[in-house]
């Protein structure tokens, strides 16, 4: 392992009707919140109502932001920088999933930032102070509600990027209750298990050899996921279900599993490029390009793909060699992935390879990357050939 420095300080609040707890987390002399949401189903499903009765218990003013998309973009991010600038505001509530969460995260640092938020997220300028802020998770899939990382969509020049200032990002508290997120429906359902499970798959592939803590930890996400995953897609409202994938998509990126090394994240820089520049759904590109980025990186470390595809795809290994059992399981995946409903190629969302190069010149906006295999740009253009 490499050394390593481990601190989170986001305090996680777990549980049915755990929304009770709100108006003790909010900072003493809090005097004005701004609720961070997006298309509305927070209205319709309660939590709304609810988080603004207890809002209410804490005698709070409150100001609202609505509409975040699922890509979260920056001129929604400009809306709440200048309401919080205007508006003195001093506590900021993100309710919905992680591109609520990513949004607000990217307002608290901007609304304490003179220039433009987008010198944030590109990093040209580092944030030396944020606004707190807490979060009201209703979608279990990016992890957001216990990292400090966001992602923002600038639409004008086809850019997304990554980007974090922990601890200044890192919400003061999450409450995760896992019936707010029960009448999430399936499709969105489907690509918050995908987009947890490449978390996890970013991890796994990194490397430093002596990691066996974590490999197990990481492997064992993976088939509680696989194992629930079928049976809440059978019955959408359960509880039961709903609570161990919350948990899983929290786990799977709030630090715990990458202790002593760094993750790879390719993947994941590339599908940011596809979906600047087509918008479409990030877990379900990421569905795509995964396994295609597997098959890509087979020869870097064989042994590391036969190893998920024994201990997290049950691939028998008698008789195979390596590289067999490695193909079989990421086969196993695409194979798990397709049964949940999840995209398989490019064309499911329309895209030609028209634009290929387009987006190879946004995954390429930082230079090669990638800490398992670093990727040059022939190297993203083969791994989207693969997936057209």
């Amino acid at each position: 392992m490499d050394t390593f420095t481990f601190h989170n300080p986001t305090k996680l609040i777990f549980g049915k009707d755990q929304i009770e707890q709100l108006p003790g987390q909010l900072p003493e002399g809090a005097k004005k919140v701004l609720v961070v949401y997006g298309g509305g189903s927070i209205k319709k499903n309660g939590v709304y109502d609810q988080v603004m009765d207890q809002l209410k218990k804490a005698e709070v003013e409150v100001l609202e932001l609505s509409g975040v998309e699922p890509n979260p973009k920056l001129t929604t991010v400009e809306k709440g920088v200048e309401i919080s600038k205007q508006e003195n505001v001093d506590f900021l509530l993100a309710v919905g999933g992680g591109s609520v969460i990513d949004a607000t995260k990217t307002i608290a640092a901007g609304a304490k930032y003179e220039g433009a938020p987008w010198d944030l997220v590109t990093r040209q300028a580092t944030p030396e102070d944020a606004l707190p802020f807490g979060t009201v998770l209703t979608l279990a899939a990016t992890g957001s509600e216990m990292n400090a990382g966001a992602v923002i969509t600038n639409w004008e020049t086809n850019e997304k990027y990554g980007w974090g200032a922990a601890p200044l990002t890192n919400p003061a508290f999450s409450i995760l209750d896992p019936a707010y997120t029960a009448t999430v429906p399936e499709d969105q359902t489907v690509y918050g298990i995908v987009d947890m499970m490449t978390h996890l798959f970013e991890q796994y592939f990194h490397n430093p050899t002596q990691s066996p803590v974590q490999d197990e930890m990481i492997e064992g996400v993976l088939r509680s996921v696989i194992e629930t995953a079928p049976k809440l897609l059978q019955d959408l409202e359960s509880l039961e279900h709903r609570e161990t994938i919350l948990y899983a998509g929290t786990l799977a990126l709030n630090g715990m599993m990458q202790m002593g090394y760094r993750g790879d994240w390719a993947s994941h820089n590339i599908e940011h490029a596809v979906s600047a520049v087509y918008d479409i759904p990030h877990a379900g590109g990421l569905a795509i390009l995964f396994p295609n980025w597997m098959k890509h990186n087979l020869e870097v470390n064989v042994s590391r793909f036969a190893r998920l595809g024994e201990k997290v795809f049950g691939v028998e290994t008698e008789g195979k060699s390596e590289r067999e059992v490695a193909e079989e399981g990421i086969q196993e995946l695409r194979k798990f992935w397709t049964s949940l409903g999840a995209p398989q190629t490019l064309a499911d969302y329309d895209i030609g390879d028209d634009k290929f190069d387009v987006i190879v010149d946004r995954a390429m906006k930082r230079g090669p990357f990638g800490n398992f295999n670093k990727l040059h740009e022939e190297d993203v253009q083969e791994i989207l050939e693969m997936s057209k």
